[in-house]
Order: structure tokens, then sequence, then C-alpha cells
């Protein structure tokens, strides 16, 4: 069976969403989906003052070794000035060993976020995810304009064809609507039934 790992930070729960649909999306496909969380980098004083709320539901990877055990990989983070989160890139940056390995080469990958506003740079945060899936070799898979909710401007919506996204507004108070969790369970239906085709 194709394992896809969906790996996320999330600090208020809406990049968590995301990852349980998109893990309903893979899994839609007949494929194993695996939702994991990279450790919290950030001083308890911060997580504490911030508000900060726990990834719980999913257990926090093991370490870098276990990407090579997956098909797939679908990447999310929130963005932090028009990139990924320090937690996200801190993890990415220990995976030296895996490149020098080719051990990702031929996987599938993608990626999703959530910003406050639609100008708050969801496209630069997804492109700063797929950078590290470039250079590790895989074969991006986006979410692709087959996904009618990317068209129309009728209501407030994240998607772009980099990925799927989720606004959440300054203060973190809007969720993610119902045409941002059908991207998002679309994305890991593509992402599925192409490590099926590549990997299988």
């Amino acid at each position: 069976m194709t394992r896809i790992l969906v790996l996320y930070y999330s600090s208020y729960g809406h990049t968590a969403k995301m990852a349980e649909a998109i893990a309903e999306g893979v899994r839609e496909a007949g494929a194993e989906a695996a939702v994991r969380h990279v450790p919290e980098t950030a001083p308890q004083e911060v997580v504490e003052s911030a508000g900060f709320q726990q990834m719980e539901g999913h257990s926090c990877i093991g370490g870098p070794d276990e990407l090579a055990e997956y098909d797939g990989i679908i990447v999310g983070s929130p963005t932090r000035y028009g990139r990924m989160s320090s937690q996200m890139a801190a993890f990415w940056d220990q995976t030296g060993g895996l490149w020098q390995k080719g051990a990702l080469i031929g996987k599938v990958g993608a990626a999703f976020t959530s910003t406050a506003s639609q100008h708050g740079g969801q496209e630069t945060t997804l492109w700063s995810i797929l950078n590290n899936l470039l250079h590790m070799g895989m074969t991006v898979v986006g979410l692709d304009y087959g996904f009618e909710g990317l068209v129309g401007v009728d209501e407030v919506k994240g998607g772009a064809p980099y990925g799927a996204t989720t606004i959440a507004d300054g203060d973190g108070s809007r969720q993610p609507s119902k045409v941002e969790l059908d991207g998002a369970r679309y994305l890991g239906k593509r992402v599925a039934n192409t490590a099926a085709k590549l990997c299988g």
C-alpha cells in the first residue's frame, strides 16, 4: 500500500485542521496516511505568552530518517514573514544526511499553509517548502485547476496552484472554510494517486 506522510507545524490549529483534511484525501485514494508534527522549538515562555495550542492528536515525528519510509510527503506550515515557520525550517535543516544519500529522490511531495490575510505570503511560504522538496529530488504535485475551488471571487478563500492554503485572519478567528478543506482533500488525493503510479 502507498504510504503518505502529512508533516506539519501549527501554532493555533489552522494548519493542523488542513493536515487532517489532506489525510482524508489520501485515505480516499486508498493510501495510508500518517499525520505527524515537527517539534516545538519556541521557548516555553513564548509558547505560553502567545497562547500556542498543543499539537494534540498527532505524534511528533521521530526524526528526519523517518521521511525515507514514505512514498510521498505533504508538508504544511503557517507563514512567518512570507516563509515557513522556524520550527519546520529547523526540521528540514537536519535532513542533510538524507540529501547526501538521495533517500527522497523520486518520492512525491506537496505543500500547504495558513496565513493571516489573503496577501500574507501564501505563495512564498509554499515555495519555501517546495524548495526543500525539489532539492531532495522529489516530484512536486500542486493544487491544480482540476479543483474548481481555485477560481471565482465570490468568497474570501485561500488556494494556489502551488498548494492548499487557508486564511486565519489577524486574530486567528477564521477557521478553514469548506472550499479550503475540500482543496486540502483534493491535494491529498492527488499526491496519493501520483505516488501510487510513480512508486508502486
